[in-house]
């Protein structure tokens, strides 16, 4: 008889690929987490990986992730339903995002109207939001990029133009627009790998047979403002960062490109049921004015 554990050490190997780094994750020796995997596949009669080379996951494997992440989804749901019947209190609504700085107006909203409700943030890649959302191991995600998956609900919350931040005294300041050519040997200070951002300049460079110049990358997004403002390169700016409390003490310049552009969508489960704290969360975020800072009612 499978095992919850077990199931759970599965999704982990399945998301990464390498059994070493998923023991690492796991906090468990990598011969146990073997003999786990092992174990399951005797009992589905199936390998669920190929191991020529790195390790991959096969169809089957895919077949049964899907299974097993719709399956605990499912008693998480259950557990948190339960736990919200015989509670007071609304419970817990948690919110997962590529960047938090969008939705600082909103999440303030919330806990005021709402202070009873604990809210946990959780940072998360664009592609691993699909598995985050259908395993319920979290209840909405905020993605500045598309994501496509099946079984999966969302609205599109803004879409905005992404500009070009440098210091004040670059050359490039006084400009109104500029060419994605133009920034062909510019020194980009960016995210990660993985972040919108950095998709979204690799993209736009890979579309002109370009590779951008990259003399830093990093998780502090306050950081990159620093470092833009202080001259160590130029960097991709949202236009919503213009009008925020943390936005870059320098130039703006309009990017000529249609695709230079982000679109941010709030996204849920198609069959995962919501959990009332998670209902007013989702209508708190797509009610908001994003132009105006505010509610849409309270104008």
């Amino acid at each position: 008889m499978m095992e919850l554990n077990s199931l759970r050490q599965f999704l982990v190997v399945a998301r990464l690929e390498h059994l070493s780094r998923a023991a690492d994750e796991l906090h468990v020796a990598q011969p146990s987490l073997s003999r786990t995997i092992a174990r399951l596949e005797s009992e589905l009669g199936a390998p669920l990986f190929d191991r020529s080379g790195r390790l991959r996951l096969n169809d089957a494997g895919k077949l049964f992730r899907d299974h097993v992440e719709r399956s605990l989804g499912e008693l998480e749901a259950g557990r948190r339903a339960v736990a919200e019947a015989t509670s007071e209190g609304l419970g817990t609504v948690r919110l997962a995002s590529e960047t938090f700085l969008t939705l600082t107006g909103p999440l303030a909203a919330y806990k005021r109207a709402h202070p009873s409700i604990e809210i946990e943030l959780h940072w998360s890649a664009a592609e691993d939001m699909a598995r985050r959302l259908r395993s319920q191991d979290v209840d909405l995600c905020v993605a500045s990029q598309p994501i496509h998956a099946e079984g999966l609900e969302s609205v599109r919350l803004f879409d905005e133009a992404v500009g070009v931040g440098t210091p004040l005294d670059h050359p490039l300041a006084g400009r109104a627009s500029v060419s994605i050519d133009e920034l062909a040997d510019q020194p980009f200070v960016t995210a990660r790998k993985g972040h919108w951002i950095r998709r979204l300049l690799d993209r736009l460079f890979a579309a002109r047979g370009l590779t951008p110049k990259i003399v830093c990358e990093s998780d502090e997004h306050s950081a990159i403002a620093d470092l833009i403002s202080a001259g160590l390169g130029i960097g991709l700016v949202p236009g919503f960062a213009r009008r925020s409390a943390t936005r870059i003490p320098g130039a703006w310049i309009a990017v000529d490109s249609p695709d230079c552009r982000r679109t941010v969508t709030l996204c849920w489960g198609a069959d995962s049921q919501l959990s009332a704290a998670a209902r007013l969360m989702r209508t708190t975020i797509t009610s908001w004015d994003w132009s105006a800072g505010e509610p849409r009612e309270q104008r």
